[in-house]
C-alpha cells in the first residue's frame, strides 16, 4: 500500500488549546501518524504533519478540517502570512514509490468531501491544478480571504473545483492539491525593516527572475523585533537550502543587513541537510554511508542503509540511477540468506545437533551481513564510475583514463563478489536440504531460488562493466572464465 504524508496548514498560530483540539482527531485514525505540529503566532498560522494510507489519510485531514472549521474566524483573524481559509492549504506528497496521479486522486477525494459536507469551495492546486493557473498556489491565493469573499460570485476565473461561488463565512475556502516534497525555510535579517525583506524576497523568488523552485516573501515578525524572508523551496535538490541562504545574504548585503539566524518550519528530508553541510565544510569526496546514525540504523533495522524495505523498494522503483539491478540482486540474495538461517534454525537439533547444520548457520549470518554491505557498495561503484567518465570528460588525459578504468573494474567486481558467495551458499543449502525439517521444504526452495536469482542478477551487471572494460581496450580473460563458472545452469 502506498504511503504519503499530507501538510495541512492552519490559521491558528496563537492558541494552543485550539491548535491541539485540531490536530486531536488525526491522532486517533488507524494507519495515520502525526509527525510534526508547528506554530508561528505571528503568521498566526500551525503546520501539522502527517503521513499514513490514502484512504484513512483522506479521513484523518478532513476530521481535523472539520474541527477548525468550527473554531477558526477568518473574520477575526489576523497575521502576517497570506491566508484564504481556516484550513488554508493541504497538499498531498507521495512517498517512496508511490505515484503523484494517486496523490492528485486523494486531493480531489478530499476536495470533494470538504466541499459537500463543510460548505467550503475548494480549488485544487499543485499538480492537481485542473486550471493552468491554479499550478502556483500563490495565484490560488491571491486577494486572500476577504478578496476571493468579494469577487468568487461574480468572477468566473474565481469559480471553484467543488462546492459553492461562495466563501464559507467564517472558514473562508480552501486549496487542496498534491506536490512534491517541499522545505518551508525562512531567515531572519539584523533588522526590523520589513521593506528590505519584500526586496530580497523579491529579488531572490523564481517569479520575479531569482531562483528556480523558489517562492519567496517579506514579513515583520514583530515579537522577535525582526523582519524576515520567508521561503518555500518546492524543489530543493534544484535549489538546496545553502543555495537560497547565500543569495539572501547577498542580496541583504546590498542594504547593509545581515542574516541573523534561519528556520525550517515543519519537517525536511535529511539529505536537504547533509546538502548543506557538504557545501559548507567543503567535503567534496563525503560519503553519506559514513554517517555514524546511518550505519547505526542499518545495523539496527537490518536493511539496506538502514531503510524499510518500503522505503528502499521505493528508491529503488524510482528514476535514478541508483539503486540499480546489482543492489536489488545483493538484496535479494541476503533474503535468501536470511531464509537459508531460518530453515537452519528449526532444523538444528539442541540436544543432538549435526555439524554439517550447525557450521553452515553461522556462515549464512555473516553472508547475510556482507550482502547488505554490497547493496551499498553496487551503487557507490556505479556512483564513481559516472564521477570518473566525467573527470575524464572534462579534464582527458592518462590519469584520467586510468581512473576510469579502476571504477568500471570495480563495479564489475562488486556484483562479482554477489555472485560468488551466493552461489557457494546455494550449493550448500542445497546439500544439507535433506537433512532439514520437511514442514520447511518452501522455505529452503525460496532460498536456494533467491540466490539463484541473486547470482542470474549480478552477473548480469558484471557482464554490462565487461562491456565498457573491452569498449576501453581493457583485458577481462581472467574475470570471463568466472562468470562462465557460476552462471546458474538452465
Amino acid at each position: 500500500m502506498s504511503r504519503f504524508e499530507c501538510v495541512p496548514n492552519f490559521s491558528e498560530g496563537r492558541d494552543e488549546a485550539r491548535i491541539a483540539r485540531i490536530v486531536e482527531p488525526a491522532r486517533s485514525v488507524a494507519g495515520v501518524t502525526v509527525l510534526d505540529v508547528e506554530r508561528n503566532a505571528d503568521h498566526h498560522r500551525c503546520v501539522v504533519t502527517l503521513i499514513g494510507e490514502g484512504d484513512a489519510l483522506v479521513d484523518a485531514v478532513f476530521k481535523m478540517m472539520a474541527v477548525a472549521t468550527r473554531e477558526i474566524d477568518l473574520t477575526q483573524h489576523v497575521g502576517e502570512h497570506p491566508r484564504m481559509g481556516a484550513t488554508d492549504v493541504v497538499p498531498f506528497v507521495p512517498l517512496g514509490a508511490a505515484p503523484m496521479s494517486d496523490a492528485v486522486r486523494l486531493a480531489e477525494r478530499l476536495g470533494e468531501r470538504v466541499a459537500r459536507e463543510l460548505g467550503i469551495p475548494v480549488y485544487l492546486y499543485g499538480a492537481a491544478a485542473r486550471r493552468p493557473e491554479r499550478a502556483d498556489l500563490a495565484r490560488v491565493r491571491e486577494g486572500q480571504f476577504e478578496g476571493i469573499r468579494a469577487s468568487i460570485a461574480t468572477d468566473p476565473s474565481r469559480a471553484p473545483d467543488f462546492g459553492p461561488p461562495q466563501v464559507h463565512p467564517t472558514a473562508g475556502a480552501t486549496a487542496i492539491g498534491a506536490r512534491p516534497v517541499l522545505i518551508a525555510y525562512n531567515a531572519y535579517l539584523t533588522t526590523p525593516d520589513v521593506a528590505i525583506a519584500k526586496r530580497i524576497a523579491k529579488a531572490v523568488r523564481e517569479r520575479d527572475g531569482g531562483l528556480p523552485a523558489v517562492k519567496a516573501l517579506g514579513f515583520e515578525i514583530r515579537e522577535r523585533n525582526r523582519a524576515q524572508v520567508s521561503m518555500n523551496l518546492t524543489d530543493y535538490r534544484t535549489t538546496p537550502i545553502h543555495r537560497a541562504l547565500e543569495a539572501v545574504r547577498r542580496e541583504a548585503a546590498r542594504y547593509g543587513v545581515g542574516v541573523e539566524e534561519s528556520e525550517v518550519v515543519g519537517l525536511v528530508p535529511e539529505d536537504a541537510l547533509f546538502d548543506a553541510a557538504e557545501y559548507y565544510l567543503q567535503l567534496h569526496a563525503f560519503e553519506r554511508t559514513a554517517i555514524l546514525e546511518r550505519k547505526v540504523r542499518e545495523v539496527d533495522a537490518g536493511a539496506p542503509g538502514g531503510e524499510s524495505i518500503a522505503s528502499f523498494t521505493g528508491r529503488l522503483a524510482a528514476r535514478t540511477p541508483t539503486p540499480g539491478g546489482g543492489s536489488a540482486a545483493a538484496l535479494a540474495a541476503a533474503l535468501g540468506a536470511a531464509l537459508g538461517e531460518m530453515v537452519l534454525a528449526y532444523s538444528i537439533d539442541p540436544k543432538s545437533p549435526l555439524p554439517e547444520l550447525e557450521a553452515l548457520a553461522p556462515r549464512l549470518t555473516a553472508a547475510r551481513r556482507r550482502f547488505l554491505e554490497l547493496v551499498d557498495e553496487d551503487a557507490r561503484s556505479y556512483d564513481a564510475v559516472r564521477a570518473a567518465k566525467k573527470r575524464r570528460k572534462e579534464s582527458p588525459g592518462a590519469e584520467a583514463d586510468a581512473a576510469y578504468l579502476a571504477a568500471v573494474r570495480n563495479a564489475a567486481e562488486v556484483p562479482l563478489a554477489t555472485a560468488r558467495l551466493a552461489t557457494e551458499l546455494s550449493a550448500a543449502l542445497e546439500a544439507v536440504g535433506t537433512k532439514t525439517k520437511a514442514a520447511l521444504g518452501s522455505d529452503l526452495v525460496t532460498a536456494v531460488a533467491l540466490f539463484r536469482a541473486a547470482t542470474d542478477g549480478a552477473l548480469a551487471n558484471v557482464a554490462i562493466n565487461l562491456e565498457d572494460l573491452r569498449a576501453a581496450g581493457a583485458s577481462v580473460s581472467e574475470i570471463e572464465p568466472e562468470i562462465a563458472r557460476l552462471r546458474p545452469k538452465a
